[in-house]
């Protein structure tokens, strides 16, 4: 393993994968005996499902911390999936991408969607299987709040940007470890940041747009008024979208009450 690839099983402040907590959840799982395949399998497959979908404190915390709080979204989830992926002795990296706000329409309230920022820091887990990067997103949502999504969210075509999903086909978006790339917000992205060896590298070049009494308002309220709104819609009780005007991207196009049916 050349030099480059060592950096991608490196320990670092956020993806701290030496911490009791990350190492005792491994031997008691009894993953280190599995082959890399179901190894990324078992990893992943925690994440999407035993990580409920939920918004933390910061992007910028520990692994260790998000398995704490039991809860993340797309950049935490990110962080810890690959803190277990290194333990694991699996290489690899973070992708980084912005999204359209409008793919959090319906979990962000709509009095505080107005003023949210455009575009929302996001990313990827790539990882390396054999001698193929391939790149793992569908983590995001775990089955119960993606089961409640398809029930109630019904659209000839299939696509929704909404919700916290962005997908072309919401009933089978592919979010299941067979060996290939997994999405399940892809179709809101608007901006590739690159790729970085770790979330510390792409947190140093990246932050949110949010900063003094807005980060706190986020930080002590607003996250936790969006958990409870991810909880309703978990158990099936999703709120009206109302319609707003239809703009460029692709994400945009997407949103609003005219691309989502209740039932």
């Amino acid at each position: 393993m050349n030099e480059t690839d060592t950096r991608l099983l490196q320990e670092t402040p956020l993806l701290d994968h030496g911490n009791e907590l990350i190492r005792t959840l491994i031997a008691e799982r009894g993953w280190l005996a599995l082959d890399d395949y179901n190894r990324i399998g078992a990893a992943y497959d925690f994440v999407r499902n035993e990580i409920a979908f939920g918004y933390n404190a910061s992007d910028d915390i520990a692994a260790s911390k998000v398995l704490s709080d039991g809860y993340g979204q797309c950049n935490t989830k990110a962080t810890l999936l690959m803190a277990l992926f290194r333990a694991l002795g699996i290489a690899c990296r973070l992708h980084g991408f912005t999204i359209h706000k409008s793919l959090q329409r319906g979990v962000v309230p709509e009095s505080v969607y107005r003023i949210a920022p455009q575009d929302i820091l996001h990313s990827w887990v790539e990882v390396l299987h054999g001698s193929r990067w391939i790149n793992l997103e569908g983590f995001i949502l775990d089955d119960r709040y993606l089961a409640s999504l398809q029930t109630h969210c019904v659209k000839e075509s299939g696509s929704i940007c909404a919700f916290g999903a962005g997908t072309d086909n919401l009933q089978e978006p592919g979010t299941r470890w067979m060996g290939k790339d997994t999405y399940i917000q892809r179709t809101g992205i608007n901006a590739d940041l690159g790729v970085f060896s770790s979330p510390d590298e792409f947190y140093r070049e990246h932050r949110q747009n949010i900063s003094g009494l807005r980060e706190l308002a986020y930080r002590y309220f607003i996250r936790h008024w969006m958990n409870r709104r991810v909880a309703r819609i978990r158990a099936g009780k999703l709120p009206f979208l109302p319609a707003e005007p239809r703009k460029n991207t692709s994400a945009e196009k997407q949103a609003g009450s005219a691309s989502v049916e209740f039932r």
